[in-house]
């Protein structure tokens, strides 16, 4: 039987963290709603400033003030559960990032697209739990000694991101096409016996987090089968009620069949999953006009990308489909219908108090 999952002092009853979707997905209603009963709500950072008046002159400063609305009123939705922020390493001034999302309250930061290697001590000072998002031993191994030498602390938990996960992914396009289920599981069970070992050199223990395909109960109960101390679930989390997004958004992933799902070469520099639509189709062959830079990740050279992903993710958000990248994960055909979060969250905890 697993039921809760701790993180240090903090507590959540049912051991699921809700995935950060930028731009817009998952903000303050949804990671509410997920702490509101019993997991871990996430918001993403990534440009969550784009409905504020002065996002297009000033997008730094908006993304910054949006942090601080959204997590305040995510707190509020929460009733006491546990909120955090999920921030890329690719993003522009990343360290302001950080050190506003612990300012403003975020009970854990989570931390992918490159090594966190300065994340401790960009929250030093404050009572945020962190964690990087890792797809290999390697990157977890290498995280480790450098926050072991140069920080002496260890991570409060870790993500492990499979090649199942939706948006930007940590593969090159050859490991998505040859990875197996099975070599995969080793990668968990090899990155679970480590953090044993680190768990026993901090003094505490250090959650291993499935991330990556986790869409019902039983796949759930496999991570956990693995030693998994939980799991982060995103895709199932979109097409529910609290979610952030657009109806419109949604209704695309209800749409979506299994052959609409795909790889897709983000303008950034890595492979994403997204649902197929024209403007994948379109922007294959086509460059799209960019007239603004909105200086979100540091991989981007607005001279060479055949669209700006800032723009196409907000025309997502805001259910503009023809324009937009609809991020996802693999199982997002799974998605049949409106759901409500208590539901899932619901079945999560019956997965889990039954493992």
């Amino acid at each position: 039987m697993r039921n809760a999952l701790v993180i240090g002092d903090l507590k959540a009853e049912i051991p699921v963290i809700q995935g950060g979707m930028g731009v817009g997905i998952s903000l303050s209603r949804l990671a509410g709603s997920v702490a509101a009963n019993g997991g871990i709500g996430i918001i993403s950072t990534a440009q969550i400033g784009w409905r504020e008046p002065d996002f297009y002159e000033n997008p730094f400063e908006a993304n910054f003030r949006a942090i601080r609305k959204e997590l305040e009123k995510a707190k509020e939705i929460a009733r006491g559960g546990i909120v955090g922020a999920n921030i890329m390493v690719a993003t522009q001034r990343y360290e302001d990032y950080v050190r506003c999302a612990a300012d403003a309250g975020a009970d854990v930061i989570i931390s992918g697209a490159g090594l966190p290697v300065d994340l401790p001590r960009y929250v030093e000072g404050t009572k945020t739990k962190i964690a990087p998002v890792v797809s290999s031993l390697k990157s977890f191994v290498v995280l480790c000694r450098l926050w072991e030498r140069k920080y002496k602390r260890y991570p409060d938990f870790v993500v492990v991101e499979g090649p199942k996960a939706g948006g930007h992914l940590g593969f090159t396009q050859e490991e998505l096409e040859t990875y197996t289920e099975e070599s995969y599981d080793e990668v968990i069970r090899s990155i679970v016996k480590k953090a044993e070992e680190y768990s026993e050199k901090a003094g505490r223990k250090i959650p291993v987090i499935v991330a990556g395909g986790i869409f019902d109960g039983k796949d759930m109960k496999h991570a956990l089968s693995l030693g998994a101390d939980g799991v982060q679930a995103a895709t199932r989390f979109v097409t529910t009620e609290e979610c952030d997004a657009a109806p419109e958004y949604k209704e695309a992933y209800i749409r979506a069949k299994k052959e609409d799902i795909c790889i897709v070469k983000s303008p950034v520099g890595m492979p994403g999953r997204a649902i197929r639509n024209s403007f994948i189709e379109r922007t294959r062959t086509e460059k799209s006009r960019i007239t603004h830079c909105y200086h979100c990740i540091t991989t981007c050279n607005p001279a060479k990308i055949p669209y700006c992903i800032t723009q196409a993710l907000v025309n997502a958000a805001e259910g503009k489909l023809e324009d937009a990248l609809l991020f996802c994960g693999e199982n997002a055909y799974r998605c049949e219908r409106i759901e409500k979060v208590e539901d899932i969250m619901e079945e999560f905890k019956e997965a889990a108090q039954t493992f």
